[in-house]
């Protein structure tokens, strides 16, 4: 033994830290003492089932702080509501073997619906809570007498592994969240800034519409990070409703700048490009992003901006011609395009800030305006997924008791486990089959161990001895996203099988039964989930651009007032869920993801057009109606496979309401040109200009 542990001591340190980095070995270290400290709590106070801390410590396990500490409450949360409801089932249905089979897959159906649709860490609750019942409930079916006992085992078990795995990771040497968002929070705005002076510079080029593309994964990997903020370690905490209203700031500048950059493109293809005085302005923004004053000059030099730009728009009366509705439209999205990068300056710096109270009056505003941020949710997909987890169960159940195998209730809670776990997945199978390599690898490794090296130890120090060469080399491919998966189901094939309860020992028999029915469990759910659960990147891509359409025809139609940033949070939040499933089908994902951000400024123009319509004269509601309706029954009527354009009779409603609100007072009348002239170019862009009443002319 102590051989093994020199071999351990004298790997060439610097070699494993130069190819997996010292972060990963520091990550995989505090996996070990982790789960060792879990094994001796749990070894300690005489539980019988100990390896249940051991592996339990390792799920929990991520790199930053925060990420485990929020996790924790709804996870120790969601396994004693399992507890409780197997306690439940199992005695009252156990003479009716049937029936206890549908409530346990009913139960993890259940949870598992509720967790897709609550995307934060509460979700780990239902989470926890279906698949503990599960634990818990199949292998008590023999014994349903002690099943309260089994119960209290696993809740210790399991809630030994959380704390042990929170307190180590969250304590020693954390990785806090807040260091990792404050860093994603400067390039976000780095990033923004310079495809913000690309956008002006009006040269669109494909890698401009990929980089602006990208703003809508950001914003969604900080609402991922925001999550954790509250439960993290750093001394001082950034306020979420703080990164709530960056976040809405950050999402106004993709319709902004996206905007801008059309009108500049569209002037220039015109006889008449922009003005030299609008170029100028232009270049100044430009330069004001290039080089961002600092703190205490920054309001006043974006107010004289913003001041400039609003001086430059042209008159807004009744001989508005289309190039002037373009200037305008150009001018003003310009000016609000500075005050939203201004804002997410003053956010950042309100964040990096040790005070809580506001770094200007504007952050005071944009804080008093802040809420949470809604997300896309999709009931459907989420009822299928419960919905194929449950025929998992039942139809494991069902070959369990008619082949009367004494070790199926492990392969049919391995095979539940298996879907909840990978149940968010459009297609679960690669990813249950990577888990089923590593618990093969786990359970040749046991097996050596279990039969080899165990029944040699005889104190917990060379326990600890042995047991760290694997462990270590597991954590580090723990902590690489392309490896988690092959070796979670490794370390958890190998755990659970090597014999680490309250005593070593144990029969070959009953050894390779158990691996056996890890194996049968985890293959039965990888065919299952191709049955039931399977849609598709392409199904899951069409579902997430049909959810925007028809949100926006609701919006359209909706007589109440608008949600403009909940709007754009949502559009937001499904671009960055449709980028990726685009990118897994091989293609160019460059048009359906331009289309939705279309949508989204479309989406925007409609609020507008709706909050005028609330607070305008009748007739100004009649000249609005129309081009809602025809909007919500041109959304409503589109499909993904058979895009069409626009019925022309939008067209002429749009024309119809910028010439009668030339009546207007002339800030409705700037109001109604600026969202009409969006319409415009982005659903008809193509179609000739507009012709000025005043005129009848287009020039």
């Amino acid at each position: 033994m102590r051989g093994s542990w020199r071999i351990v001591r004298d790997e060439p340190a610097p070699m494993i830290l130069a190819r997996f980095g010292a972060k990963e070995a520091l990550f995989s270290v505090k996996c070990f003492v982790a789960a060792i400290l879990a094994y001796y709590i749990a070894l300690r106070i005489g539980l019988t089932r100990p390896y249940w801390a051991v592996t339990t410590s390792y799920i929990v396990a991520q790199p930053l702080a925060g990420a485990v500490l929020s996790k924790a409450v709804f996870r120790v949360a969601g396994t004693v509501l399992g507890a409780i409801a197997a306690v439940v089932l199992v005695p009252n249905l156990v003479n009716a073997p049937e029936l206890l089979s549908l409530g346990l897959a009913l139960w993890l159906g259940l949870c598992l619906y509720i967790s897709l649709l609550d995307r934060t860490p509460r979700a780990y609750v239902f989470l926890l809570a279906g698949y503990t019942a599960s634990i818990i409930g199949f292998p008590s079916v023999a014994t349903p007498g002690a099943v309260f006992t089994t119960a209290a085992l696993r809740v210790q078990e399991i809630t030994i592994g959380i704390l042990c795995g929170s307190l180590i990771h969250g304590l020693v040497f954390p990785q806090t969240v807040t260091a990792a968002l404050l860093g994603r929070i400067d390039a976000i705005l780095a990033d923004a800034e310079r495809w913000s002076r690309d956008s002006l510079a009006g040269e669109s080029d494909a890698q401009l519409d990929r980089d602006r593309r990208r703003l809508a994964l950001d914003i969604n990997e900080l609402h991922q990070l925001s999550i954790h903020l509250p439960f993290d370690t750093a001394r001082l905490l950034p306020r979420v409703r703080t990164l709530r209203a960056l976040q809405a700031e950050l999402s106004m500048l993709l319709p902004l700048a996206s905007a801008v950059d059309d009108r500049i493109v569209e002037l220039k293809r015109g006889a008449d490009a922009p003005r030299p005085e609008a170029l100028a302005l232009i270049e100044d923004v430009r330069a004001w992003l290039r080089d961002p004053p600092p703190a205490t000059e920054r309001g006043a030099t974006a107010d004289a901006l913003i001041a400039r730009a609003r001086a430059l728009e042209p008159p807004v009366d009744d001989t508005l011609i289309w190039r002037d509705a373009l200037r305008l439209s150009l001018l003003a999205r310009l000016g609000e395009l500075v005050d939203a990068h201004r804002n997410a300056r003053d956010l950042r710096d309100q964040m990096r800030s040790p005070s809580r109270a506001p770094v200007t009056p504007a952050v005071a505003r944009l804080l008093a305006r802040s809420a949470k941020r809604p997300l896309h949710r999709d009931r459907g997909i989420a009822l299928r997924a419960a919905a194929g987890t449950i025929m998992t169960i039942l139809l494991g159940c069902a070959f369990w008791i008619g082949t009367g195998w004494s070790d199926g209730a492990g392969a049919v809670l391995i095979a539940g486990v298996c879907c909840a776990l990978f149940g968010n997945s459009d297609n679960p199978a690669p990813a249950i089959k990577a888990f089923f390599y590593g618990t093969i690898l786990g359970l040749v490794v046991s097996a050596v161990y279990a039969f080899a090296i165990l029944p040699r130890v005889t104190d917990f120090v060379t326990l600890a001895a042995v047991l760290a060469p694997p462990m270590l080399i597991g954590g580090m491919f723990l902590a690489r996203p392309s490896t988690l998966l092959v070796t979670l189901g490794a370390l958890l094939g190998g755990l659970n099988t090597v014999g680490l309860n309250d005593r070593f020992g144990g029969g070959f028999d009953a050894f390779l039964n158990g691996g056996i029915s890890q194996l049968v469990g985890t293959l039965f759910a990888v065919v299952t989930v191709g049955l039931f659960q399977t849609i598709g990147a392409d199904t899951s891509a069409r579902r997430l651009i049909r959810a925007g359409w028809r949100e926006l025809a609701t919006r359209s139609d909706s007589p109440g007032r608008p949600d403009a940033a909940g709007w754009i949070a949502r559009m937001l939040d499904r671009i960055g869920l449709l980028a990726p499933r685009l990118a897994l089908q091989g293609e160019d994902p460059g048009k359906p993801l331009l289309d939705a951000l279309t949508d989204l400024r479309v989406g925007v123009a409609v609020g507008e057009l709706r909050q005028l319509r609330l607070d305008g004269t009748p007739n100004e509601a009649a000249l609005i109606t129309p081009v809602l309706k025809g909007i919500g029954a041109h959304y409503r009527a589109l499909r993904p496979n058979e895009p069409a354009p626009p019925e022309p009779d939008l067209l002429a409603g749009i024309d119809t309401a910028m010439t009668g609100f030339a009546t207007s007072t002339p800030d409705r009348h700037r109001t109604s040109m600026l969202a009409l002239t969006s319409l415009r170019r982005n659903l008809f862009p193509s179609a000739p200009p507009y012709l000025a009443p005043a005129y009848g002319v287009a020039a």
